[in-house]
């Protein structure tokens, strides 16, 4: 869109940030600032046109992003161009995914490089490293307290590390996704150190006031994000003797993105990292960047605004790079981060499905998929380039963020209906298979989270001590089909490191002072390489699980419409037991059906099929390879039975 004030800044800046590039060369460069200035100038205006700071911070900002620019590598710049030319590279069904703490699975960045084989093995070819940037020793949030963006944790390895293992990893085929905290910093960050010894300009990077009065007018609104260990929004600091903004931790000092000097260094730490290897940015805190009175702080239209910047302004710079919200909202307010361009993503390319992640554990405890049909139903269509991450377990606690309304329709009490989860998935309901612990209880709501590794919750715990054998079949089965449904939704599926050989709960965490009093430690265990091996040990367990995803990761990467092209159809079945969908692109089809139940389940082909594209005479199982057929008119499913079903 032609924009005059725009166009006469871009005649002004243009000239100067070729000069400054000197005999190099800028083409590419200058190709995408001209075709995307009028889109940034636009929000960047919006956001700070009234600020007296905002011609010389935009400025600035031309020139971050030409310095990002001439500063990537060669290799990075050629697969940059690559990537421009295939914009959906990263919703292809070839990715799998699988996040890790590198201290906890294999010491650090040099003991990672030397498992590359591993998850070659299992089929993983995207890897998310939890925070690997510098952080204080003891008050760091598990590294999402940054005390310096540019330099990678001693405890991790080197900036030369970081960028060797990158390189082995991109060489590999292999995808890195980085967590990077943009809401917040520690406050032993260079810019908190300086804003406590009085420097103006660095306490204009946070919220920090003189008395309680403007805090007190943001509490009146803003909910507390951790009621237990980090009630209320603000901190007195002793040393600048102001209330500093807090809403994850009192040692976490939440960033001005009103000022537009923070933005402007928030891109430049963008692309240092870009240009050090990252394909993938894991943004967290999306929703809490943006912070204004008498709203509750999260999900506001110019958080929006300050995330389609770094979107837009990267792309310039170093458009091979993709990025990934972390919000876990209702799934009305989650695709608002994808952007709201019809035509492809302006915002985020990929968010976590986090609703469905809840739902599968919902359906497991209760038997029932009434509760995840109702939910999927309503979930709104995304933008076209655009893919969700799909997990079925994580470093974080389980929320049941889906709406009470859908549980209301499946039927179901909405107060009694998650006060029966909490208690099934901690155990405490007569029947209950899993082994959880409740996080974050705040007794105000009686609202809890849950704690706990997969198998564990799926139930396989439990029926270890019990040495119950049918116990410990039924709890792979449901590992299993987890899996399946993560494996064939749209979307990255991304394994939690550990899942894969079924590790159960880490109780360790409670003998140790820094990590007892938040119960997340516990499915957040070393990597057990002596367990690991049992993987080829057959009839164990850990090779029932490791094997049947193996196969279930080479089968997806061969089936074209496991590629995400907002091509995943719910299919009724009249089973409340058994979940059911259909990937669909040009004429290939895929009829995923799965049974949530311990018992057997059956679906009538006469009733299902006619919605969907294949034909119930001419069935296969994609997985096993094996022929389907309907016996006396109905597909029996057995308990936690699934099927990838397509025709010969």
């Amino acid at each position: 869109m032609y924009h005059p004030t725009a166009h006469l800044l871009l005649k002004k800046l243009l000239p100067e940030l070729k000069k400054a590039a000197g005999d190099q060369s800028i083409a590419d460069f200058e190709r995408r600032y001209v075709a995307l200035f009028s889109d940034i100038y636009d929000r960047f205006h919006q956001l700070y046109g009234q600020h007296p700071d905002a011609v010389e911070a935009f400025e600035k900002l031309s020139q971050v992003l030409l310095n990002g620019f001439l500063k990537r590598p060669s290799y990075l710049k050629k697969s940059d161009l690559e990537r421009e030319t295939n914009p959906a590279w990263f919703r292809s069904q070839e990715i799998n995914g699988m996040m890790l703490y590198v201290d906890r699975f294999n010491k650090d960045l040099k003991g990672l490089s030397e498992k590359v084989g591993y998850f070659e093995e299992l089929g993983i070819n995207f890897l998310h490293l939890m925070p690997v940037l510098e952080s204080p020793k003891v008050k760091n949030d598990g590294g999402y307290a940054v005390s310096n963006y540019r330099k990678i944790d001693r405890r991790f390895g080197t900036n030369a590390d970081f960028k060797k293992t990158a390189k082995t990893l991109r060489d590999r085929g292999t995808i890195l996704m980085l967590d990077l905290v943009v809401n917040h910093t520690s406050d032993e960050h260079e810019w908190a150190v300086k804003a406590k010894s009085g420097d103006q300009k660095y306490q204009d990077f946070y919220y920090a006031f003189e008395d309680r009065s403007i805090p007190y007018m943001y509490e009146r609104s803003m909910p507390e994000v951790f009621p237990e260990s980090a009630p209320g929004n603000f901190t007195f600091n002793e040393e600048m003797q102001k209330w500093v903004m807090t809403v994850f931790n009192t040692y976490q000092w939440d960033l001005n993105y009103t000022n537009p000097h923070v933005l402007v260094e928030m891109l430049d730490v963008i692309l240092h990292l870009a240009n050090m290897g990252v394909d993938v940015f894991r943004m967290d805190a999306v929703a809490f960047v943006w912070k204004q009175i008498g709203t509750a702080c999260q999900n506001l239209p110019q958080a929006h605004l300050i995330h389609q910047l770094f979107k837009l302004c990267t792309q310039i710079a170093a458009p091979g790079v993709a990025f990934l919200a972390e919000a876990i909202v209702a799934p009305t307010e989650i695709v608002k981060y994808f952007g709201q361009s019809k035509v492809w993503s302006n915002e985020h390319d990929i968010a976590y499905n986090a609703t469905l992640m809840a739902l599968l554990w919902n359906s497991l405890a209760t038997r029932s998929t009434r509760v995840m049909k109702a939910s999927l139903r309503d979930v709104p269509a995304k933008p076209n380039g655009t893919t969700w991450i799909n997990y079925a377990r994580c470093h974080d606690d389980i929320g049941m963020g889906f709406e009470d309304r859908h549980i209301q329709e499946a039927g179901f009490d909405a107060g009694a209906h998650r006060q029966f989860l909490t208690k099934f998935l901690t155990g405490d309901f007569h029947g209950s298979f899993a082994k959880g612990l409740p996080f974050m209880y705040n007794p105000k709501t009686g609202d809890a989270r849950i704690s706990g590794a997969m198998a564990s919750l799926a139930g396989l715990e439990q029926a270890l001590e019990e040495d119950n054998k049918l116990g410990i079949r039924r709890a792979i089965d449901r590992i299993n089909l987890m899996h399946s449904i993560i494996l064939s939704y749209g979307g990255i599926p991304v394994i939690y490191a550990g899942d894969e050989i079924a590790t159960l709960n880490d109780y360790s965490f409670l003998k140790d002072d820094a990590k007892s009093d938040d119960n997340r430690w516990m499915h957040r265990p070393e990597m057990d390489w002596k367990k690991s091996k049992k993987r080829n040990t057959k009839k164990s367990v850990e090779f029932e699980v490791f094997q049947s995803l193996k196969k279930m990761i080479a089968v997806r990467k061969t089936v074209a419409e496991f590629a995400d092209h907002n091509n995943t159809h719910l299919i009724e079945v009249s089973n409340d037991h058994v979940f059911a969908f259909e990937r669909k692109f040009e004429s290939k089809s895929t009829f995923v059906v799965a049974n949530f139940k311990d018992s057997d389940q059956e679906i009538y082909p006469h009733l299902v099929f006619p919605q969907t594209g294949v034909n119930p005479f001419k069935m296969v199982d994609r997985i096993t390879g094996k022929s389907v057929k309907a016996v006396e008119g109905k597909i029996m499913l057995k308990p936690y039975q699934y099927y990838w079903l397509t025709n010969k």
